[in-house]
């Protein structure tokens, strides 16, 4: 049995709470979950790993069993999240590592490379995007609408991503076997991101996420500067963020690895579990071999 150590830091004043596996003298990796999810994601996929690799899966502020301080003591923005993992890793004395990115943890991790460039030793996007043609127009229209113009016109739209159905439809459109995606993902994410106030921090991030493809001319040039090794692996289904995002990758990374999983969606570890493990280990292990 593989010990998943679940552990507190206090950042910035803040409780962060974050999973840590694996032997300290392994190559880290540093696991960046989305929306509206938290490090629960990983929670198959650390025990396929930690044999090789140590693995730091935090949860954001706002997320799972983080604090989730109110918008007037926290400004949540990619930014303000990226300073706190960057101070969590750093706390860690995690200096130099791989890192997996997936939905709102893309911003964030094209953010922390772009701040230390020579930390990131390889890139595993699932459905991180960093690319325009990433996005699949009719999920995003009411995103776009309500960072250019917050409001009761366009907030509505935005508030429905909060509900039961549209985090349900998250976890199952495009699976073709959806009787393996368990119900308690949907039910715990729908719990913690409507927690009494949190509707609130989710109002921010989404406004926020305006901010995120200003910033892709700097990632691209990132990647064609540094040449991270670079592992894309999405579900084909995905219909937030579409398998063109993923292909794109290889524009600025010519030798980037990229896998579209048949019958896969947005959270595919919850379908394609071992599938998305084999890719990781066989990567991971071709650039850093484990101690």
């Amino acid at each position: 049995m593989v010990e998943v150590r679940h552990r507190y830091a206090t950042v910035g004043g803040h409780r962060v709470f974050y999973r840590e596996a694996g032997p300290r003298e392994a190559p880290a990796l540093v696991l960046l979950h989305g929306f509206p999810s938290s490090s629960r994601m990983f929670r198959h996929l650390i025990p396929a790993l930690a044999d090789r690799f140590h693995i730091i899966a935090p949860d954001h502020l706002g997320f799972g069993n983080s604090d989730a301080p109110p918008p007037d003591v926290f400004t949540y923005t990619f930014d303000s999240l990226t300073d706190v993992t960057e101070a969590l890793l750093a706390q860690l004395g995690i200096a130099r590592y791989a890192v997996y990115v997936q939905d709102y943890g893309a911003p964030i991790g094209w953010r922390l490379a772009l701040r230390d460039p020579a930390a990131i030793t390889a890139v595993i996007t699932q459905s991180g995007n960093a690319y325009e043609e990433g996005f699949v127009p009719d999920f995003w229209k009411p995103v776009w609408a309500y960072a250019e113009d917050p409001g009761p016109r366009t907030e509505p739209a935005v508030r429905d991503a909060l509900s039961l159905d549209a985090i349900r439809w998250q976890y199952l459109h495009g699976v073709n076997r959806p009787e393996l995606v368990d119900p308690d993902t949907w039910a715990a994410d729908h719990r913690e991101v409507n927690r009494p106030g949190n509707d609130l921090v989710q109002l921010a991030l989404f406004g926020d996420y305006a901010t995120n493809p200003p910033l892709y001319p700097q990632v691209h040039a990132y990647f064609r500067e540094h040449q991270v090794p670079l592992l894309a692996v999405w579900g084909a289904g995905d219909e937030i963020f579409g398998p063109d995002g993923a292909r794109a990758f290889t524009r600025d990374l010519p030798d980037a690895e990229v896998h579209l999983v048949p019958g896969g969606g947005h959270f595919l570890l919850e379908s394609h579990l071992d599938t998305v493990a084999g890719y990781i280990r066989g990567f991971l292990t071709a650039i850093e071999p484990p101690v």
